[in-house]
């Protein structure tokens, strides 16, 4: 028996669901079926039955997963001692990020650490902020990037980085197209495009905006940056979110960003990864890449995309005046 095969089954159990155990350990779906037939016929018993709720183990399959998850934190510690003591960096690392940072932060970061370790996969998988806490803990994913960091006992936390919040509205708006800038108190009579309302950057913006007297009024909610992206450009309404996703955009002259007079709303990212969770080097290269700081491909790309988005009425904001309303990095 291998232990990469007591692996998968560890997934599948842990995970209810045999597409998914196929895309962490990078099989096919047949070849994890075809695993588990093995595992069954050696034994003589079924270890997994499959119901509408996804795959759950059978009283002999829970005595083999116990067992198994032992034999593969051995394995894997086994293996990071030994990859450490040759200086080889690779095998695999599964990351869960949510769509903004995922879509538009992590790539240049990813790249360049491709670059630098060409022999390790990294598995990305895009989950919502509570989601990735809970695969955290369950072992499906190594390692979290998400905004506003929640304190928790068995997750430590690194900071990564801060995005600039702004407002995007639609070329065709009919006071926004042609300014740079705009305060939070000219806000109270848009109508809103946002995050759905347990979204973190969604409670992050309400707390800003009742900061500042405005009630916004939500006309749609989404779950993720795309969408409202998508929801503005038509003219739906205008929506606060990071200046990274939406500088493409903004190029392209689909839609419009404009600064906060006078101030700087953060949003803090962050790494996380369960406490007792063992870094293996491959993992601790990835986080050493996030952490020192922007790629220049990345640099210039936001360069490129302010030049493109500026214009001569848009009066920049003096360092000295301008004044941060970051949230606090460990809310909700």
């Amino acid at each position: 028996m291998h232990v990469e095969t007591l692996k998968v089954f560890c997934d599948i159990i842990e995970s209810g669901s045999f597409s998914y155990a196929a895309s962490q350990n990078f099989v096919t779906q047949s070849a994890v079926s075809q695993q588990v037939r093995s595992l069954e016929e050696k034994y003589g018993c079924r270890l997994v039955e499959r119901g509408r709720t996804g795959v759950k183990a059978t009283a002999a399959g829970r005595t083999l997963y116990d067992a198994s998850k032992e034999i593969v934190r051995l394995f894997m510690e086994l293996d990071t001692t030994l990859r450490e003591a040759g200086s080889v960096v690779s095998g695999s690392i599964r990351v869960g990020t949510v769509y903004s940072v995922g879509l538009h932060e992590i790539p240049p970061y990813l790249t360049e650490f491709l670059r630098l370790y060409p022999a390790v996969a990294v598995h990305l998988e895009y989950l919502r902020s509570n989601r990735i806490y809970d695969d955290l803990m369950n072992g499906r994913i190594d390692l979290g990037v998400l905004a506003y960091p929640v304190k928790r006992s068995q997750i430590a936390t690194i900071p990564f980085r801060s995005d600039e919040m702004v407002l995007i509205a639609p070329p065709s708006h009919r006071k926004l197209a042609s300014r740079g800038t705009v305060s939070f108190g000219e806000l109270g009579s848009e109508s809103f495009i946002g995050y759905e309302r347990d979204i973190p950057t969604r409670k992050a913006t309400d707390r800003v905006l009742r900061a500042h007297d405005v009630k916004p009024r939500y006309v749609m909610e989404f779950d993720n940056i795309e969408t409202i992206k998508r929801a503005v450009e038509i003219g739906l309404g205008v929506a606060i979110v990071p200046r990274p996703s939406v500088e493409r955009e903004a190029a392209l002259g689909w839609v419009r960003i404009l600064d906060f007079e006078g101030e700087t709303f953060l949003r803090p990212l962050a790494i996380i990864h369960k406490r007792s969770r063992e870094l293996w080097p491959a993992l601790r290269k990835f986080i050493d890449v996030l952490t020192a700081g922007t790629p220049p491909a990345a640099a210039a790309n936001a360069n490129t995309a302010a030049a493109a988005n500026s214009t001569p009425s848009a009066a920049p904001v003096p360092p000295a005046a301008a004044r941060r309303v970051a949230a606090d990095p460990l809310a909700h």
